[in-house]
């Protein structure tokens, strides 16, 4: 639903039911994913679940590079904020996303890390002025049935688990 906030900002709310499809990245984005974004800040704390978490969640954030690097828009900065793996994770994590680093690099896109032990909100910005936030954070998608089951490559087939994406644009204003 599309509506705006007593300040004026424009708010659209969209709801992504249990075991929903087709609600890839590509999908979710693409409306705001416009060809003036350069720069983008990804905040998503470090989310553990029992199957391997920081693989889990590597994978769903280099999914979301290779999306910005496919366009149309021309990313040359993200930045991500993240909080280390509390487990004993951290030395994964840590390969993970600077292989994830030297791979952009070879994209002409610059990944810069931060980590943070406070961080709890989950939102992704875009410097024209759009901000997601999603409930769930990027990692939204269920575990698929197994190797060879549809949805395990193509994301639009994948069911998700139940969360909220509200989308905000920081430069609207109601004229009055």
């Amino acid at each position: 639903s599309d509506l705006f906030s007593p300040d004026g900002k424009y708010h659209k709310q969209i709801r992504i039911e249990e075991n929903a499809t087709g609600f890839s990245y590509e999908k979710l984005f693409q409306e705001y994913l416009t060809e003036i974004v350069s720069e983008v800040w990804v905040e998503d704390p470090y989310i553990r679940h029992v199957h391997q978490a920081s693989r889990c969640l590597l994978y769903n954030f280099l999914r979301f590079c290779e999306m910005l690097v496919k366009g149309p828009c021309k990313v040359k900065t993200i930045h991500l904020l993240t909080s280390y793996d509390e487990g004993g994770g951290r030395s994964q994590q840590l390969s993970g996303l600077e292989e994830i680093q030297q791979s952009l690099r070879n994209y002409g896109v610059t990944l810069n890390i931060a980590f943070s032990s406070s961080i709890h909100d989950r939102e992704i910005r875009f410097n024209n002025g759009w901000v997601i936030k999603i409930g769930r954070g990027l990692d939204y998608f269920k575990k698929p049935q197994g190797r060879f089951s549809i949805g395990y490559c193509d994301f639009d087939l994948r069911p998700c688990h139940e969360t909220t994406v509200d989308v905000f644009h920081t430069k609207h204003t109601k004229k009055m």
